[in-house]
């Protein structure tokens, strides 16, 4: 052979071995998009006509147990290829962000009534980003593990663990989100998933190939530090006139706030104050009236404090809970609503789909006491933090918030004033080094529940990294 020859025969090899490493390429991309495609949701029963996009599925994240993650995508509204990734997470422990973030709060619907369809949310956050509504742990909503023992044995680690397997598989999945901005969002008990989350990925990110782009988070009413949560709650309740004097002394003489399972003495107490001195209220929003449905159903008064989650007066803990979540139990139990969500697909999960698990409640078997060291490391890390509160619940209320943020001892960058939302005191807000926290006035638990506008505005304000408004 000439050298001629071999020459051509050596660009021939790599030609052929070009194309192959393309082709295989190409076959990759196409199996991911037909993945993702499967995915994709045509229209849920009773949707109006929308011009985004949807999609909804499962992401194994442990194929040896068979736990697997169900997510809800609802693109930006305009230009969606151009704005950052949004994830909600709801808390509980055990709710959905599914019922409550995406049905209730931030996401594009509303249920109706007869639960017979869904209607337009005015200040939906898709307008500004791409939302995507993650139900975490497995046994939440949809999500489910083949291995039972798993709903009997979970907590804070598995679950931050498994929500950073889910993130990594859906990229995979939608490569064309690999490079977006991203930050986490979630409220009350997800307090603890958000800043736990973000924590696993940017230890994921010091030895990863391909990063996650993390830019910050942004959590309300959120569960933070056992202690001063606790503390901050009962000073809350007698503030508010929600219990006696002779109540308050002897919560604050009795118990020790900083245990995980209090004593029998002050466990007492505190349904001595929720069944005898609350009244008939809703706690998620101490002025707002509760739900007529069913209103004999006396456990739903039974509410007890949500940083404590092996303890016996058990409530949900996802936020407000209105009729709204009768109605979403109704709708997503719907045969066909689980088949356009691409939910269930076995029909072998064997329990309904819940607003909340209380299997995963009762059975919550390891807790973070704090979670103020997480936000150190996140703020030396560089990442935007946002802190908010609706000022009129008692679950995890603003006073418990600003106990527990106190603790950071952070420097003042922007001292405390009013922010405004079309001419209106929308709350007050003080920005730190590293730390941006709000109230938002009037809100309960669930914010963008209760006013709507305002959480639009302080998404808007968070996305964009600038203060407030002052007018």
């Amino acid at each position: 052979m000439g050298r001629r020859e071999r020459s051509c025969w050596f660009l021939t090899i790599v030609a052929l071995c070009s194309l192959a490493v393309h082709v295989d390429a190409a076959t990759r991309a196409n199996y991911i998009n037909e993945e993702e495609e499967a995915d994709r949701i045509v229209a849920l029963p009773g949707q109006p006509t929308v011009g985004f996009h949807q999609f909804s599925g499962y992401v194994t994240v442990n194929a040896a147990a068979g736990r697997a993650l169900f997510y809800w995508l609802t693109e930006a509204l305009q230009q969606p290829s151009s704005k950052p990734l949004v994830i909600w997470l709801n808390g509980g422990p055990g709710c959905s962000s599914v019922g409550y973030g995406a049905s209730e709060e931030i996401g594009p619907f509303r249920i109706s009534k007869t639960s017979s369809g869904l209607y337009l949310n005015k200040f939906a956050w898709n307008r500004l980003a791409n939302l995507l509504f993650l139900e975490t742990p497995a046994g939440v909503g949809f999500s489910y593990s083949n291995r039972s023992s798993d709903l009997f044995d979970t907590g804070d680690r598995r679950t931050a663990k498994d929500s950073l397997q889910f993130l990594v598989r859906w990229l995979d999945r939608f490569p064309r989100y690999k490079n977006r901005e991203i930050y986490l969002t979630g409220e009350s008990y997800a307090g603890h998933y958000v800043p736990q989350l973000a924590r696993e990925i940017v230890n994921y990110n010091a030895n990863a190939k391909h990063k996650i782009n993390i830019k910050g988070f942004m959590v309300g009413n959120a569960v933070t530090d056992s202690h001063y949560d606790n503390l901050g709650t009962v000073n809350y309740w007698w503030s508010h006139a929600m219990i006696s004097d002779k109540t308050y002394r002897s919560l604050m003489s009795t118990c020790d706030f900083q245990r995980q399972k209090e004593s029998n003495e002050c466990e007492s107490l505190y349904y001595y104050a929720m069944d005898q001195e609350f009244g008939n209220i809703d706690q998620y929003n101490i002025y707002a009236p509760p739900c007529s449905i069913n209103n004999s159903d006396t456990s739903r008064r039974a509410m007890r404090l949500p940083h404590r989650p092996h303890s016996k007066f058990l409530r949900h803990l996802s936020g407000y809970d209105p009729c709204t979540e009768k109605y979403a139990e109704i709708y997503y139990n719907r045969p066909d609503v689980q088949k356009a969500l691409h939910a269930n697909i076995s029909g072998r999960i064997p329990y309904r789909w819940t607003a909340c698990s209380e299997t995963l409640n009762r059975n919550w078997n390891d807790t973070d006491t704090s979670v103020l060291p997480i936000y150190r490391e996140l703020i030396a890390a560089g990442l935007r933090i946002w802190v908010f509160s609706g000022d009129v619940d008692s679950v995890v209320p603003v006073t418990a918030t600003r106990y527990s943020l106190a603790q950071l001892k952070l420097d003042t960058t922007i001292p405390w004033y009013p922010w405004y939302v079309k001419k209106q005191v929308g709350g007050w807000s003080e920005v730190y080094k590293g730390l941006t926290f709000a109230t938002v006035r009037g809100a309960g638990h669930e914010v963008p529940m209760f006013k709507p506008r305002a959480a639009f505005q302080l998404f808007r304000s968070f996305l964009q990294g600038k203060p407030l408004p002052k007018s």
